[in-house]
């Protein structure tokens, strides 16, 4: 699958993820991976679409008047939880390549009265934001859906963006074993955060071409399955359920998901695991 086929299936998905939603749904994942209910009382509730794989607030040790950037920010979960951490001294920018989701977060923000907030039309490999001005860069589950060549160039923006000590805190969907190709050509699956996730090995090159030579990399054992799990019964037909990891699609009408077509029976642990990838610029 080449980069610019890529890009347009993961807009073309995360467009409809952002004008759509099912608030029990979405809830349910934020739990699974880690957000506690006072912290998702506290933001506006558009603002998770049930798109995490882990809580990368949870290792970013945020403190008041810090910068933090957020790349793929969504409609804007952890940027207004970070918000809430950094204070009125301190400030949150969200970056996202989606027009969509980022009318989304406009609106949420308006909701939040978040003043210390902006976000940022981009792609996460080439930012226009100045060098060196984050105490710390946030993500989740969102690196591994950049085409494989093009992640040294998000580890490289990361550094180049992290002030001298700053931090990066990242969930993320890793590869535990080489996949085979029936995954990595399964488009539904690469929007769903498997088909295009890297193996450690990949992350821990990336991070040390890029300048840093202090991480770490942790399965945090999540399941993976809970995507699965807490979807509806079939409602296409036959013996295939949609699944998808990283979101869930509601027209109104009945409940899909945007790997169509992928058997229900999936196990996505026997493949990928959630990971917390943290890392200091020296």
């Amino acid at each position: 699958m080449d980069s610019a086929h890529i890009y347009q299936q993961v807009q073309d998905h995360y467009g409809s993820a952002a004008n759509s939603g099912d608030a029990k749904y979405s809830t349910s994942v934020a739990k699974s991976f880690g957000y506690s209910e006072e912290e998702l009382a506290n933001i506006p509730q558009e603002a998770n679409l049930g798109l995490s794989c882990g809580n990368p607030l949870v290792i970013a040790s945020l403190s008041e008047g810090e910068t933090v950037i957020d790349l793929g920010s969504g409609a804007g979960l952890d940027v207004f939880l970070a918000a809430k951490k950094v204070g009125s001294s301190g400030r949150v920018i969200g970056v996202d390549m989606n027009k969509e989701m980022l009318a989304r977060a406009e609106k949420n923000k308006q909701n939040s009265g978040a003043d210390n907030v902006k976000f940022v039309e981009s792609q996460i490999t080439k930012i226009n934001l100045e060098s060196g001005i984050a105490d710390c860069i946030i993500s989740n589950c969102v690196v591994n859906l950049v085409p494989e060549a093009e992640k040294p160039l998000v580890f490289k923006e990361i550094f180049r963006l992290l002030k001298s000590g700053g931090r990066l805190a990242i969930s993320d969907i890793l590869a535990k074993k080489p996949l085979p190709d029936k995954i990595v050509q399964d488009m539904s699956l690469y929007v769903g955060c498997v088909a295009g996730a890297s193996q450690v090995s990949g992350y821990e090159k990336y991070l040390r071409e890029a300048g840093f030579d202090s991480f770490r990399i942790v399965d945090t054992n999540s399941d993976l399955n809970v995507y699965m799990d807490m979807l509806e019964e079939p409602s296409c037909g036959g013996d295939k359920q949609p699944v998808g990891c990283c979101a869930n699609i509601s027209d109104g009408k009945k409940k899909t998901v945007v790997a169509a077509g992928t058997p229900r029976d999936i196990n996505l642990n026997e493949w990928a695991a959630s990971y917390k990838i943290f890392a200091v610029k020296p």
